[in-house]
């Protein structure tokens, strides 16, 4: 798998991520064991989990295979926190303390020492934004993070807290972004990837499948297996309107044209769209992910390409 790095910095990860979201819950050992491996043989580097995730069982898990399936030092690392579960309910809290209690707990689960990309999972308005970022500075200079970054920042926060970071020297400056992009959702591109190429930012997107959409699977009905069909199937019902449904039968028409699957066909569009470094991918089994690692090989022509970004408009 090829590398790229990640914005202006001198972090290199592979250009295609490994997201940890259902570790620990819809995701077993043995099936996030099939999953790592199989991330690995690819040449992938780049591992996505959050303090949130899974109440903690995300990194649990990926720490007791750290070190028994790959070194330590074989991946990249990647973490979030400021985002979590409270006495039953749902929190933002991206202050200071919270921020480093959460980036301790991390590392304890991960059993490891630091991390190499530590992510403001989303923004906090009740937070000073400088109180924020200078959480980031002190886990960095501590030694506990390697690169800092955000998630679910829009375009002018992303703007805001980059431009804090180069403000003044010595201060750490905003490795990546991650954010939520696929054909049937562009919003970024209005604000958040001018922003990121402006201020050199990294770009890692999440639910490039339009939460599993442009797999083709929900054209005639919704799998009993499927998101669609569990308690989360609202994350999915934005995706299932007229617009979408024409995005997702183009994406399958490319896909027949080239003798290539729905799922490579939406996974090579998002890769190598201007400002990406690696979109993350999220499968529940290992052999969802083996399939999602076949686009690595693939490049979309630019005639379809062309027709793809026309197609999907509405959905910036």
């Amino acid at each position: 798998m090829q590398q790229r790095y990640v914005g202006s910095t001198g972090l290199q990860v592979s250009r295609f991520g490994l997201g940890l979201m259902t570790w620990g819950t819809t995701t077993d050992e043995h099936e996030a064991r099939e999953q790592l491996v199989a991330f690995l043989d690819a040449g992938g580097t780049l591992l996505d989990t959050a303090l949130a995730y899974g109440d903690g069982a995300s990194e649990e898990l990926l720490g007791s295979l750290l070190g028994d399936v790959v070194p330590r030092e074989d991946v990249v690392l990647a973490t979030k926190a400021g985002f979590g579960e409270r006495r039953g309910e749902w929190v933002y809290d991206a202050s200071r303390g919270a921020l480093l209690r959460g980036l301790d707990t991390s590392l304890r689960r991960l059993g490891t020492d630091h991390v190499d990309l530590w992510q403001v999972h989303v923004w906090d308005s009740g937070t000073p934004l400088e109180e924020t970022l200078g959480a980031l500075d002190a886990a960095v200079s501590s030694g506990r993070a390697r690169y800092v970054g955000i998630s679910n920042y829009t375009g002018w926060q992303t703007a805001q807290a980059a431009t804090w970071q180069r403000a003044v020297p010595g201060r750490t400056p905003i490795a990546s972004t991650q954010m939520e992009y696929s054909l049937v959702n562009r919003r970024i591109e209005r604000e958040v990837l001018p922003a990121a190429e402006a201020l050199g930012l990294g770009v890692l997107p999440y639910s490039p499948l339009g939460k599993g959409v442009l797999t083709g699977k929900y054209r005639t009905g919704i799998p009993a297996s499927s998101r669609g069909a569990s308690d989360r199937a609202s994350v999915v019902e934005a995706y299932l309107d007229d617009d979408s449904r024409g995005i997702v039968e183009s994406v399958v028409r490319a896909a027949e044209g080239l003798g290539w699957s729905p799922l490579e066909v939406a996974l090579s569009w998002v890769r190598d769209a201007p400002g990406v470094t690696a979109p993350i991918l999220g499968a529940r089994t290992g052999a969802q992910l083996k399939a999602a690692l076949g686009a690595e090989a693939k490049v979309l022509p630019p005639e379809i390409r062309a027709a793809l970004d026309d197609v999907s408009g509405s959905a910036t």
